[in-house]
């Protein structure tokens, strides 16, 4: 009986697989259902926002321009937004990447860090909203460390993606046809 219901079961699942997986599109010579890669546009609006912030940060420290951390907030809230679209592209383009040798440990890491700095930007942006609201002219100095290390993670996050693009080659035609063909 049990047998027989497990047997049932895969074949209802094997055939609703087949039914949606004909809904899928077709994977392009990318290895993407769609023209190009979508995940190093969204973020480099990440990277451009987040880094934006420190630098008017401390723009706004040494010259004294105070209404720059308005400025810097409005970036942190962009960026804290946009950075949960770059992951879901992300995770769906990474799943479609078929990452090879030491190409896979990297793409983990820019994974992991992808999360961890979502979080932190979510507490960093929640942070500056909390601290505005009782004086938007002062920036604490535990915020401009924070800036530092939000900076250096960004850095690292460009690094590791340059790494899987232009060193290991995923997504491009040419190491994706040789991953088809098993070379790889």
């Amino acid at each position: 009986m049990v047998h027989s219901t497990l047997n049932f079961m895969a074949y209802i699942l094997i055939n609703t697989f087949s039914i949606f997986s004909s809904l899928l599109p077709a994977l392009n010579e990318k290895n993407l259902p769609w023209i190009d890669v979508i995940h190093p546009i969204v973020v480099h609006f990440v990277i451009a926002m987040a880094l934006g912030a420190v630098v008017f940060d401390f723009v706004g420290i040494i010259f004294k321009k105070p209404n720059l951390y308005e400025v810097s907030f409005l970036n942190l809230t962009v960026a804290t937004i946009a950075i949960f679209i770059a992951i879901v592209f992300g995770q769906i383009e990474a799943g479609l990447s078929n990452p090879y040798g030491v190409s896979r440990d990297i793409l983990n890491y820019h994974s992991t860090i992808g999360w961890s700095l979502a979080g932190v930007l979510s507490v960093i942006t929640g942070w500056r909203y909390v601290s505005r609201q009782s004086n938007p002219q002062v920036l604490s100095k535990g915020f401009v460390f924070v800036d530092l290390i939000l900076a250096a993670l960004v850095c690292t996050q460009v690094y590791l993606g340059d790494m899987l693009v232009w060193i290991y080659g995923l997504h491009t035609v040419p190491v994706v046809q040789a991953v088809r063909e098993g070379l790889l």
